[in-house]
């Protein structure tokens, strides 16, 4: 895929051109073009655009025929496969679409327009096409195709009533033994409903039965005799069928010169009637096309853009000025500006029409550009070096026929550092002799368009009372500081606008200050606006250990169900209490207890009370952990 197309919008140009095509293979070869580089084509090409537009404004659309069909039965034809009644059809309308479209052609000589001689390279095969639509009608063989075709469908028809009265007669006449009151159709045979139980009644061939196996299909034997010769007479207006079909089809692979002139005549016809509606949808004009590096546009819209978003840009480089360095606010219409320029190279040099008053486009080797992102993920590369290696590129390829399209340039990286990459890639691209434009932010880099009499600046205008992008393209001219203008109307303070100056432009010229309108010993600040303050959270203090008011071994009274326990073990942090109840160790909380009686008043002072406590198997375990170390020995505490 192109980058450069797609960038410039040229894809969406040719999509659009699509769009107006009616057959694939004008479609292949609208998705082929590109921009010619040989001088005698593209005049060509144009004025053959310009000749179709012609022809669409004189006497309306082209009765352009649907092709992709009728090339695949050609192929079949000449194999010598049986074609079908409706694909013959269409063969036929074909060829009258073919009559109607040199029709429309030979109206066109009346005004001397040259592709109205296509019409000669036209066979529209009148014999042909009036024998098949003589012998197909409605996507079958007419009953006219021939004598003995007319005779055998007449004689069917003539059968087939007969067999329907005999059904009917017998029908009525053995009613009795009917399950229904009418003549059934079973396997394309004509049958009676005849009930189960008079299966033998009726004379003929069992067809079928109901689903209920109660009513008896049968064939009467009168009927199949008439049956029989009708099946007969259908063999026979089969192969008359077969016949003429194969007739047609011989006759259609016998033309198959014609029949491939025609469609190669009208694929091209296809193709430039399709630029042809392009131009007619862009309200467009046919551009002056010349070699001598010269480019001028007049009113161009921007064909991606409505009349009522886009501006119509006046643009003009070439000759003693190879150039343009174009500054102007963000969103001011730079971009657009030199896209409409690159797309509009593109567009001419490829054969097609330019919506705008005026054009005059120098052929261009290649038109080479780097606009927007340009980010590569696959490689990892960061936005400025993708640009960097981009435009490092471009300028490898560029030669004095190129055409050079570089937006922002210097972008993506330090300022100073940026400036400098930017005026070195300027030298490159000046000595290279090649057109190039290119938009920029930096004062530096006016200043070098300023010191070379083959670059010339432009800038977008700008409103700077309504804070507003023109979108009109001022050649001639540098970008001021809008930026500034826009940051004062806003409410910047002074202080801070020839701080801002200072740092950009190093000094602060008398005409920045009379255009900003500062008062240099102002000293005015920014008016600071309240806010609300942030509310921490409190720190939470640590909580106090409760008072250890209960000893191990102190009855205790357990609330709210007024129970005596044990202390086993005093409050933990928390004010949890292990207490034993009915020999069941439980932890209550400080505040559901109460002393009943203390330990000192019911134990005497070395009391064990592991004995109260303790289960067999820990006082065990105790006693030899006395002596010495135990290996696996452990003993089990009752508090969680």
């Amino acid at each position: 895929m192109n980058k450069t197309f797609e960038l410039l919008a040229f894809n969406e140009i040719i999509n659009r051109l699509i769009e107006h095509a009616n057959s694939d293979r004008a479609k292949d070869i609208i998705q082929e073009l590109q921009p010619y580089l040989k001088e005698s084509e593209l005049r060509k090409n144009l004025s053959d655009t310009t000749q179709a537009r012609q022809m669409l404004d004189m006497f309306g659309m082209p009765p352009i025929p649907a092709m992709e069909n009728v090339e695949q039965f050609l192929e079949k034809a000449i194999r010598g496969e049986l074609l079908l009644p409706e694909e013959i059809e269409q063969i036929g309308t074909f060829l009258a679409a073919v009559k109607r479209m040199q029709s429309y052609l030979e109206r066109g000589k009346l005004y001397q327009n040259p592709l109205a001689y296509y019409d000669e390279n036209l066979v529209p095969l009148e014999e042909m096409r009036i024998e098949i639509e003589r012998s197909i009608r409605h996507g079958r063989v007419d009953d006219y195709a021939s004598g003995l075709l007319r005779n055998i469908r007449k004689d069917l028809q003539a059968l087939e009533q007969k067999i329907k009265e005999k059904a009917e007669s017998i029908l009525k006449s053995q009613k009795k033994y009917m399950a229904e009151t009418f003549v059934v159709n079973r396997n394309g045979r004509t049958c009676l409903p005849v009930k189960k139980e008079y299966k033998g009644k009726i004379a003929g061939s069992l067809i079928g039965q109901s689903a209920t196996g109660a009513t008896l299909f049968v064939e009467p034997e009168a009927v199949i005799r008439l049956q029989d010769k009708y099946e007969a007479l259908k063999i026979e207006e089969d192969s008359e069928e077969r016949r003429i079909l194969y007739t047609l089809m011989n006759l259609i692979a016998e033309h198959e010169e014609e029949f491939r002139g025609n469609l190669k005549t009208l694929v091209k016809l296809d193709f430039l009637f399709a630029k042809g509606k392009l131009s007619a949808d862009m309200d467009a004009i046919q551009p002056d096309i010349n070699t001598s590096r010269y480019l001028c546009l007049k009113e161009a819209r921007h064909p991606m853009l409505s009349e009522e978003t886009g501006v119509p840009l006046d643009f003009e480089i070439g000759g003693a000025k190879r150039g343009m360095i174009i500054t102007g606010p963000n969103t001011g219409g730079k971009t657009v500006a030199i896209k409409t320029a690159g797309l509009f190279s593109l567009m001419a040099c490829s054969g097609l029409h330019l919506p705008c008053t005026y054009a005059n486009i120098c052929m261009n080797n290649q038109v080479l550009c780097d606009i927007g992102d340009g980010q590569d993920m696959a490689d990892n590369l960061s936005t400025f070096s993708a640009h960097i290696s981009n435009v490092l590129e471009i300028l490898q390829k560029a030669t004095r026929e190129s055409l050079v399209i570089l937006d922002e340039l210097g972008a993506g990286t330090d300022p100073a550092e940026g400036m400098g990459i930017a005026i070195a890639i300027l030298e490159q691209l000046r000595r290279s002799g090649c057109l190039f434009l290119v938009t920029t932010h930096y004062p530096e880099v006016k200043m070098y368009a300023a010191e070379h009499a083959e670059i010339m600046s432009a800038r977008m205008a700008f409103d700077r009372e309504n804070l507003k992008p023109l979108y009109r393209l001022e050649i001639g001219k540098s970008g001021d500081s809008c930026a500034l203008y826009i940051a004062k109307r806003l409410g910047m303070p002074e202080a801070m606008l020839k701080m801002a100056a200072q740092k950009a432009y190093k000094e602060i010229n008398e005409d920045l200050i009379r255009d900003l309108n500062l008062d240099t010993d102002s000293k005015n600040e920014l008016e600071k606006i309240y806010a609300p303050g942030v509310v921490k959270i409190s720190e939470k203090q640590p909580a106090k250990e409760p008072k250890n008011t209960l000893a191990r071994g102190d009855s205790v009274t357990v609330y709210p169900d007024k129970v005596i326990g044990i202390v086993v073990e005093p409050a933990d942090k928390k004010g949890n209490i292990l207490v034993q109840i009915k020999k069941e160790k439980v932890l209550i909380n400080h505040k559901r207890l109460k002393l009943k009686a203390a330990a000192s008043k019911l134990y005497p002072d070395d009391y064990d009370f592991s004995i109260i406590f303790d289960t067999a198997e820990n006082r065990k375990a105790r006693h030899k952990m006395g002596k010495g170390h135990q290996e696996d020995m452990e003993i089990v505490t009752d508090r969680t």
